[in-house]
Protein backbone atom coordinates (compact mmCIF):
# COMPACT_ATOMS: atom_id res chain seq x y z
CA UNK A 1 0.00 0.00 0.00
CA UNK A 2 1.47 3.20 -1.02
CA UNK A 3 0.46 6.61 0.67
CA UNK A 4 -0.59 9.42 -1.59
CA UNK A 5 0.89 13.13 -1.70
CA UNK A 6 -0.91 15.02 0.93
CA UNK A 7 -0.41 18.56 1.10
CA UNK A 8 -0.34 19.87 4.66
CA UNK A 9 -4.02 20.26 6.75
CA UNK A 10 -5.97 19.99 2.89
CA UNK A 11 -7.85 16.94 3.53
CA UNK A 12 -9.60 15.08 6.41
CA UNK A 13 -7.35 11.93 6.09
CA UNK A 14 -4.15 14.18 6.35
CA UNK A 15 -5.52 15.06 10.48
CA UNK A 16 -6.35 11.37 11.09
CA UNK A 17 -3.04 10.45 10.14
CA UNK A 18 -1.51 13.61 12.55
CA UNK A 19 -3.82 12.36 15.31
CA UNK A 20 -2.29 8.97 15.35
CA UNK A 21 1.25 10.22 15.27
CA UNK A 22 1.04 12.58 17.86
CA UNK A 23 -0.75 10.66 20.47
CA UNK A 24 2.49 9.34 21.61
CA UNK A 25 4.02 12.89 21.93
CA UNK A 26 0.99 14.16 23.76
CA UNK A 27 0.97 11.15 25.89
CA UNK A 28 4.68 12.08 27.05
CA UNK A 29 4.54 15.41 27.22
CA UNK A 30 1.07 14.98 29.39
CA UNK A 31 2.25 12.23 32.19
CA UNK A 32 6.29 12.47 31.92
CA UNK A 33 6.96 16.30 30.81
CA UNK A 34 9.51 14.58 28.45
CA UNK A 35 9.83 14.67 24.33
CA UNK A 36 10.51 11.65 22.43
CA UNK A 37 13.08 13.17 20.36
CA UNK A 38 13.88 9.81 18.18
CA UNK A 39 10.30 9.49 17.98
CA UNK A 40 9.87 13.17 16.79
CA UNK A 41 12.35 12.90 14.13
CA UNK A 42 10.43 10.02 12.91
CA UNK A 43 7.22 11.58 12.98
CA UNK A 44 9.02 14.50 10.79
CA UNK A 45 10.28 12.12 8.17
CA UNK A 46 7.03 10.56 8.12
CA UNK A 47 5.17 13.99 7.16
CA UNK A 48 7.79 15.08 5.16
CA UNK A 49 7.51 11.92 2.92
CA UNK A 50 3.67 12.37 2.40
CA UNK A 51 4.42 15.96 1.57
CA UNK A 52 6.86 16.07 -0.49
CA UNK A 53 7.08 12.21 -1.87
CA UNK A 54 5.37 10.59 -4.67
CA UNK A 55 4.86 12.36 -7.86
CA UNK A 56 6.75 15.38 -6.04
CA UNK A 57 9.93 13.83 -5.65
CA UNK A 58 11.86 16.46 -7.47
CA UNK A 59 10.36 18.90 -5.07
CA UNK A 60 11.86 16.28 -2.12
CA UNK A 61 15.16 15.78 -3.48
CA UNK A 62 15.35 20.25 -4.02
CA UNK A 63 14.14 20.31 0.03
CA UNK A 64 17.29 17.63 0.94
CA UNK A 65 19.74 20.03 -1.27
CA UNK A 66 18.07 23.18 0.10
CA UNK A 67 18.98 22.20 3.57
CA UNK A 68 22.31 20.66 2.83
CA UNK A 69 23.19 24.26 1.21
CA UNK A 70 21.86 26.06 4.10
CA UNK A 71 23.52 23.75 6.96
CA UNK A 72 27.01 24.43 5.58
CA UNK A 73 25.99 27.80 4.92
CA UNK A 74 25.21 29.10 8.41
CA UNK A 75 27.97 26.48 10.08
CA UNK A 76 30.36 28.59 7.46
CA UNK A 77 29.48 31.97 8.94
CA UNK A 78 29.19 30.48 12.35
CA UNK A 79 32.73 29.47 12.11
CA UNK A 80 34.40 32.98 10.58
CA UNK A 81 32.19 34.95 13.00
CA UNK A 82 33.27 33.35 16.22
CA UNK A 83 36.68 35.06 14.84
CA UNK A 84 35.62 38.10 12.58
CA UNK A 85 32.75 40.33 12.14
CA UNK A 86 33.38 42.07 8.71
CA UNK A 87 30.67 43.36 6.74
CA UNK A 88 31.33 41.86 3.18
CA UNK A 89 31.18 38.42 4.43
CA UNK A 90 28.18 39.03 6.02
CA UNK A 91 26.73 39.93 3.23
CA UNK A 92 27.82 37.27 1.24
CA UNK A 93 26.46 34.75 3.48
CA UNK A 94 22.82 36.67 3.38
CA UNK A 95 23.03 36.77 -0.49
CA UNK A 96 23.83 32.62 -1.14
CA UNK A 97 20.88 31.92 1.83
CA UNK A 98 18.87 34.17 -0.60
CA UNK A 99 19.80 32.74 -3.69
CA UNK A 100 17.95 29.61 -4.06
CA UNK A 101 14.57 31.64 -3.13
CA UNK A 102 15.62 34.00 -5.86
CA UNK A 103 16.36 31.03 -8.50
CA UNK A 104 12.94 29.82 -7.59
CA UNK A 105 11.39 33.67 -8.27
CA UNK A 106 13.07 34.55 -11.51
CA UNK A 107 13.31 31.38 -13.30
CA UNK A 108 9.20 31.64 -14.13
CA UNK A 109 9.59 35.45 -15.22
CA UNK A 110 12.40 33.94 -18.11
CA UNK A 111 11.04 30.99 -18.83
CA UNK A 112 7.27 32.01 -19.54
CA UNK A 113 5.86 30.27 -16.51
CA UNK A 114 8.37 27.05 -15.74
CA UNK A 115 9.02 26.23 -12.10
CA UNK A 116 12.38 25.59 -10.89
CA UNK A 117 14.14 22.61 -10.18
CA UNK A 118 15.06 24.19 -7.03
CA UNK A 119 11.55 25.27 -5.87
CA UNK A 120 9.65 23.19 -3.10
CA UNK A 121 6.75 24.34 -0.98
CA UNK A 122 7.36 26.27 1.50
CA UNK A 123 11.05 27.54 0.28
CA UNK A 124 10.19 30.98 1.62
CA UNK A 125 9.35 30.34 5.27
CA UNK A 126 12.78 27.97 5.30
CA UNK A 127 14.35 31.19 3.52
CA UNK A 128 13.61 33.41 6.02
CA UNK A 129 14.61 31.26 9.17
CA UNK A 130 18.06 30.58 7.24
CA UNK A 131 18.44 34.96 7.12
CA UNK A 132 17.56 35.20 10.19
CA UNK A 133 19.79 32.99 11.72
CA UNK A 134 22.88 34.33 9.63
CA UNK A 135 21.75 37.93 10.37
CA UNK A 136 21.16 37.30 14.27
CA UNK A 137 25.03 35.00 14.91
CA UNK A 138 25.85 38.62 13.45
CA UNK A 139 24.93 40.61 16.22
CA UNK A 140 26.12 38.48 18.50
CA UNK A 141 22.63 37.34 19.93
CA UNK A 142 23.39 33.63 18.72
CA UNK A 143 26.48 32.39 20.51
CA UNK A 144 25.99 28.47 19.67
CA UNK A 145 25.78 26.61 16.46
CA UNK A 146 23.99 23.11 16.92
CA UNK A 147 23.51 21.48 13.36
CA UNK A 148 21.15 19.24 14.15
CA UNK A 149 18.75 21.44 16.05
CA UNK A 150 19.21 23.83 13.32
CA UNK A 151 17.73 21.24 10.74
CA UNK A 152 14.73 20.17 13.14
CA UNK A 153 14.18 24.20 13.56
CA UNK A 154 14.31 23.92 9.19
CA UNK A 155 12.20 21.13 9.03
CA UNK A 156 9.65 21.48 12.04
CA UNK A 157 6.62 19.85 9.59
CA UNK A 158 3.59 21.67 11.68
CA UNK A 159 5.13 25.34 9.98
CA UNK A 160 6.85 24.04 6.96
CA UNK A 161 4.70 24.94 4.02
CA UNK A 162 3.55 28.47 4.54
CA UNK A 163 4.59 29.38 8.25
CA UNK A 164 4.17 30.62 10.65
CA UNK A 165 7.70 31.89 10.63
CA UNK A 166 9.01 31.37 14.29
CA UNK A 167 12.27 32.63 15.70
CA UNK A 168 15.28 30.30 16.33
CA UNK A 169 16.08 31.42 19.96
CA UNK A 170 12.19 30.80 21.28
CA UNK A 171 11.99 27.73 19.58
CA UNK A 172 15.59 25.95 20.51
CA UNK A 173 14.53 26.94 24.01
CA UNK A 174 10.87 24.69 23.99
CA UNK A 175 13.35 22.19 22.39
CA UNK A 176 15.39 21.91 25.75
CA UNK A 177 12.89 22.91 27.93
CA UNK A 178 9.53 20.71 27.65
CA UNK A 179 6.52 22.51 29.45
CA UNK A 180 5.46 21.50 33.14
CA UNK A 181 2.30 19.74 33.27
CA UNK A 182 0.31 22.87 34.09
CA UNK A 183 2.12 24.61 31.21
CA UNK A 184 1.21 21.98 28.74
CA UNK A 185 -2.59 21.09 29.60
CA UNK A 186 -2.94 24.87 28.75
CA UNK A 187 -1.34 24.31 25.56
CA UNK A 188 -3.54 21.05 24.70
CA UNK A 189 -6.43 22.89 25.55
CA UNK A 190 -5.40 26.23 23.16
CA UNK A 191 -4.20 23.26 20.79
CA UNK A 192 -7.33 21.53 20.48
CA UNK A 193 -9.62 24.82 20.11
CA UNK A 194 -7.06 25.92 17.34
CA UNK A 195 -7.97 22.85 15.80
CA UNK A 196 -11.44 22.88 15.90
CA UNK A 197 -11.37 26.96 14.73
CA UNK A 198 -9.49 26.28 11.97
CA UNK A 199 -11.63 23.85 10.69
CA UNK A 200 -14.29 26.19 10.84
CA UNK A 201 -12.35 29.19 9.44
CA UNK A 202 -10.81 27.11 6.39
CA UNK A 203 -13.36 23.85 5.81
CA UNK A 204 -16.84 25.53 6.57
CA UNK A 205 -16.16 29.56 5.86
CA UNK A 206 -13.45 29.58 3.72
CA UNK A 207 -14.65 26.79 1.59
CA UNK A 208 -18.31 28.63 1.63
CA UNK A 209 -16.42 31.81 0.52
CA UNK A 210 -13.87 30.04 -2.20
CA UNK A 211 -15.88 27.24 -3.35
CA UNK A 212 -19.57 29.09 -3.78
CA UNK A 213 -19.43 32.63 -3.71
CA UNK A 214 -16.28 33.27 -5.36
CA UNK A 215 -16.70 31.76 -8.77
CA UNK A 216 -20.46 33.67 -8.95
CA UNK A 217 -18.69 36.98 -8.39
CA UNK A 218 -16.14 36.44 -10.67
CA UNK A 219 -17.88 35.45 -13.54
CA UNK A 220 -20.21 38.28 -13.13
CA UNK A 221 -17.49 40.66 -12.89
CA UNK A 222 -15.94 39.14 -16.14
CA UNK A 223 -19.41 39.04 -17.90
CA UNK A 224 -19.83 42.62 -17.24
CA UNK A 225 -16.56 44.22 -17.53
CA UNK A 226 -15.11 47.39 -16.08
CA UNK A 227 -15.79 48.53 -12.73
CA UNK A 228 -19.03 47.02 -11.92
CA UNK A 229 -20.79 46.10 -8.26
CA UNK A 230 -19.86 42.50 -9.35
CA UNK A 231 -15.96 43.79 -9.00
CA UNK A 232 -16.92 45.13 -5.61
CA UNK A 233 -18.52 42.21 -4.70
CA UNK A 234 -15.35 39.73 -5.94
CA UNK A 235 -13.63 42.48 -3.60
CA UNK A 236 -15.12 41.79 -0.55
CA UNK A 237 -15.62 38.07 -1.13
CA UNK A 238 -12.24 37.23 -1.69
CA UNK A 239 -10.87 39.49 0.86
CA UNK A 240 -12.67 37.51 3.41
CA UNK A 241 -11.74 34.05 1.50
CA UNK A 242 -8.12 34.97 1.57
CA UNK A 243 -8.33 35.85 4.98
CA UNK A 244 -10.04 32.68 6.17
CA UNK A 245 -8.35 30.05 4.41
CA UNK A 246 -4.73 31.34 5.23
CA UNK A 247 -5.81 31.96 9.31
CA UNK A 248 -7.81 28.87 9.16
CA UNK A 249 -3.99 27.14 8.06
CA UNK A 250 -2.10 28.69 10.26
CA UNK A 251 -4.81 27.79 13.63
CA UNK A 252 -4.12 24.08 12.11
CA UNK A 253 0.35 24.79 11.96
CA UNK A 254 0.00 26.83 15.83
CA UNK A 255 -2.51 23.84 17.09
CA UNK A 256 -0.51 21.21 16.30
CA UNK A 257 2.79 22.99 17.18
CA UNK A 258 0.71 23.63 20.83
CA UNK A 259 -0.07 19.54 20.85
CA UNK A 260 3.94 19.19 19.90
CA UNK A 261 4.18 21.08 23.53
CA UNK A 262 5.84 24.15 20.83
CA UNK A 263 4.55 27.60 21.61
CA UNK A 264 4.45 28.76 17.96
CA UNK A 265 3.67 32.15 17.58
CA UNK A 266 0.31 33.27 16.10
CA UNK A 267 -0.33 34.61 12.53
CA UNK A 268 -3.97 36.58 12.84
CA UNK A 269 -5.19 38.40 15.48
CA UNK A 270 -8.16 40.37 14.17
CA UNK A 271 -6.82 42.13 11.26
CA UNK A 272 -10.12 43.55 9.97
CA UNK A 273 -10.88 45.48 13.45
CA UNK A 274 -7.82 47.24 12.79
CA UNK A 275 -8.18 50.92 12.90
CA UNK A 276 -5.54 51.92 10.24
CA UNK A 277 -3.13 50.37 8.05
CA UNK A 278 -0.53 50.40 10.60
CA UNK A 279 -1.68 48.60 12.91
CA UNK A 280 -3.16 46.06 10.17
CA UNK A 281 0.20 45.42 9.53
CA UNK A 282 0.31 44.20 13.53
CA UNK A 283 -2.31 41.86 12.88
CA UNK A 284 -2.16 40.10 9.78
CA UNK A 285 0.08 37.69 8.69
CA UNK A 286 1.78 38.85 11.81
CA UNK A 287 5.13 36.34 11.82
CA UNK A 288 6.11 37.63 8.07
CA UNK A 289 5.12 41.20 8.78
CA UNK A 290 7.71 41.28 11.87
CA UNK A 291 10.44 39.40 9.87
CA UNK A 292 10.57 41.81 7.43
CA UNK A 293 9.92 44.44 10.44
CA UNK A 294 13.40 43.29 12.23
CA UNK A 295 15.22 41.72 9.92
CA UNK A 296 14.92 44.42 6.95
CA UNK A 297 12.93 47.55 7.45
CA UNK A 298 14.57 48.42 11.31
CA UNK A 299 18.12 47.59 9.71
CA UNK A 300 17.45 49.60 6.74
CA UNK A 301 16.70 52.64 8.86
CA UNK A 302 19.50 51.99 11.01
CA UNK A 303 21.94 52.03 7.62
CA UNK A 304 19.82 54.68 6.31
CA UNK A 305 20.34 57.21 9.65
CA UNK A 306 24.31 56.09 10.41
CA UNK A 307 25.21 57.43 6.92
CA UNK A 308 22.95 60.07 7.18
CA UNK A 309 21.69 60.35 3.33
CA UNK A 310 18.34 62.01 4.02
CA UNK A 311 18.52 65.25 6.64
CA UNK A 312 14.86 64.34 7.28
CA UNK A 313 13.33 61.68 9.77
CA UNK A 314 10.63 61.27 7.73
CA UNK A 315 11.63 60.90 4.33
CA UNK A 316 14.08 58.02 5.49
CA UNK A 317 11.08 56.23 7.30
CA UNK A 318 9.21 56.67 3.76
CA UNK A 319 12.00 55.77 1.73
CA UNK A 320 12.36 52.61 4.07
CA UNK A 321 8.77 51.98 3.87
CA UNK A 322 8.59 51.98 0.01
CA UNK A 323 11.93 50.02 -0.13
CA UNK A 324 10.30 47.13 2.61
CA UNK A 325 6.89 46.75 0.88
CA UNK A 326 8.13 46.72 -2.44
CA UNK A 327 10.48 43.96 -1.49
CA UNK A 328 7.45 42.01 0.00
CA UNK A 329 5.39 42.72 -3.00
CA UNK A 330 8.79 41.36 -5.46
CA UNK A 331 8.68 38.20 -3.22
CA UNK A 332 5.51 37.15 -4.02
CA UNK A 333 6.10 37.67 -7.47
CA UNK A 334 7.28 39.26 -10.41
CA UNK A 335 4.27 40.76 -11.44
CA UNK A 336 2.71 44.10 -12.01
CA UNK A 337 -0.18 43.43 -9.46
CA UNK A 338 2.34 42.16 -6.71
CA UNK A 339 4.87 45.36 -6.92
CA UNK A 340 1.65 47.02 -7.16
CA UNK A 341 0.53 46.39 -4.41
CA UNK A 342 3.32 46.75 -2.60
CA UNK A 343 3.43 50.62 -3.72
CA UNK A 344 -0.28 51.03 -2.77
CA UNK A 345 0.77 49.34 0.93
CA UNK A 346 3.96 51.58 1.20
CA UNK A 347 1.66 54.69 0.27
CA UNK A 348 -1.27 53.87 3.20
CA UNK A 349 1.42 53.45 5.59
CA UNK A 350 3.37 57.17 4.62
CA UNK A 351 -0.14 58.18 4.55
CA UNK A 352 -1.01 56.58 7.52
CA UNK A 353 1.79 58.53 9.59
CA UNK A 354 1.67 61.88 8.25
CA UNK A 355 -1.99 61.81 9.46
CA UNK A 356 -0.93 60.36 13.18
CA UNK A 357 1.59 63.44 12.88
CA UNK A 358 -1.33 65.88 12.71
CA UNK A 359 -3.32 64.34 14.81
CA UNK A 360 -1.38 65.42 17.31
CA UNK A 361 -0.08 68.70 16.90
CA UNK A 362 -3.95 69.18 16.89
CA UNK A 363 -4.97 66.49 19.45
CA UNK A 364 -7.88 68.79 21.42
CA UNK A 365 -9.81 69.99 18.09
CA UNK A 366 -10.07 66.65 16.50
CA UNK A 367 -12.87 64.26 17.83
CA UNK A 368 -11.59 60.87 19.30
CA UNK A 369 -14.07 58.67 19.99
CA UNK A 370 -16.21 55.38 19.64
CA UNK A 371 -18.04 56.87 16.28
CA UNK A 372 -14.34 57.88 15.07
CA UNK A 373 -13.06 54.63 15.83
CA UNK A 374 -15.36 52.62 14.17
CA UNK A 375 -15.17 54.68 11.36
CA UNK A 376 -11.59 54.54 11.16
CA UNK A 377 -12.06 50.77 11.33
CA UNK A 378 -14.38 50.72 8.43
CA UNK A 379 -11.99 52.86 6.28
CA UNK A 380 -9.28 50.47 6.88
CA UNK A 381 -10.95 47.67 6.13
CA UNK A 382 -12.23 49.03 2.62
CA UNK A 383 -8.61 50.60 1.85
CA UNK A 384 -7.03 46.60 2.77
CA UNK A 385 -9.86 45.07 0.45
CA UNK A 386 -8.76 47.63 -2.66
CA UNK A 387 -5.49 46.13 -1.72
CA UNK A 388 -6.31 42.65 -1.66
CA UNK A 389 -8.03 42.83 -4.68
CA UNK A 390 -5.03 43.97 -6.54
CA UNK A 391 -2.87 41.61 -4.83
CA UNK A 392 -5.65 38.82 -6.65
CA UNK A 393 -3.98 39.46 -9.74
CA UNK A 394 -7.81 39.45 -10.96
CA UNK A 395 -7.84 42.69 -12.58
CA UNK A 396 -5.08 41.73 -14.46
CA UNK A 397 -7.57 39.17 -16.02
CA UNK A 398 -10.07 41.50 -15.92
CA UNK A 399 -8.58 44.40 -18.09
CA UNK A 400 -5.43 42.90 -19.57
CA UNK A 401 -6.68 39.36 -21.17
Amino acid sequence: MSLPHMIPYAEPYYFLLLSFALAPIIFSLLFFQKRLGTYQVLVTFFFLFISFGGTYWQQGLALIGYVVWQSILVWCYFTYRKKRNQSVWFYLAVVLAILPLAITKVTPFLTSGKGSLLSFLGISYLTFKSVQMIMEMRDGMIKTYHPYRYIQFLLFFPTISSGPIDRYRRFEKDQLQPPTKEQYLEMLEKGVHHLFMGFLYKFIIGHYLGQVLLPIVSKGALAHGGISWWLLGYMYVYSLYLFFDFAGYSLFAVGTSYLMGYDTPINFNKPFLAWNIKEFWNRWHMSLSFWFRDYVYMRLMFFLMKKKLFKSKIVTSNIGYFALFLLMGVWHGLTWYYILYGIYHATLICVTDAWIRYKKKRKKKLPSNRLTHAFSVFMTFQAVCASLLIFSGFLDQLFFK
